[in-house]
């Protein structure tokens, strides 16, 4: 009768340690496969991103750069197209970038401007070195922000406290719509473009 006990034992141990490594196993398994999964959507977002902005970009990356004696200034943005759309107006309207709302002053990532010397940016002391660019555009007139993030996406407006300035320059109208949103000098001042629209910033 003992022996018989002690045999019943052991085969519920067995069975009961069987049941607990293929519950393990299982367990494993679908880890594995949860992680694989994870992973290949890793690899899939990275191959796009990498393709939709170095690649075959919707908004190629542009440059413009001043150079005058020992000064150089460059600006790093991205370029979208008009697509007969509606560039700047009301929301209600259905604008690409609508009045007072947060815009990166271009797309993808963040506008960036380097120099290397102090500048007099719109009457306001800019010390050398690198910084971000975003805009609130108005009808009659933008605010130009100065952030301390140079880099990365920019879908959102960056933190508060990394801005370092802010100017407001004047609203001008061009003759023809530009399809490129352009950036560039004229003599040190940076001048910015799209559609209809042009605003100017003074730097000296």
């Amino acid at each position: 009768m003992l022996c018989k006990i002690d045999i019943q034992s052991i085969h519920w141990s067995i069975c009961c340690n069987l049941a607990i490594e293929f519950k393990t196993y299982s367990i494993m398994k679908a880890i594995k496969i949860i992680i694989g999964i994870l992973v290949g959507f890793v690899v899939i977002a990275a191959a796009y991103f990498a393709y939709a902005l170095y690649i075959n970009p919707k908004s190629p990356m542009g440059s413009a750069a001043y150079s005058n004696g020992d000064k150089e200034i460059s600006v790093r943005y991205y370029r979208p197209y008009k697509k007969d759309r509606l560039i700047f107006g009301e929301a209600a309207d259905g604008a690409l970038v609508p009045y007072d709302t947060y815009w990166r002053l271009g797309a993808n990532m963040t506008t960036k401007l380097t120099t290397n010397q102090d500048l007099d940016f719109a009457g306001r002391l800019l010390p050398k070195g690198s910084y971000g660019l975003y805009a609130y555009p108005y009808a009659e007139n933008w605010v130009i922000y100065v952030h301390s993030k140079t880099g990365g996406l920019s879908f959102t407006e960056p933190d508060p406290s990394g801005i370092l300035m802010k100017v407001n320059v004047p609203v001008q109208s061009l003759e023809e719509p530009l399809e490129q949103f352009t950036i560039d000098f004229v003599d040190s001042s940076l001048r910015i473009r799209w559609d209809t629209t042009k605003v100017v910033i003074p730097i000296h």
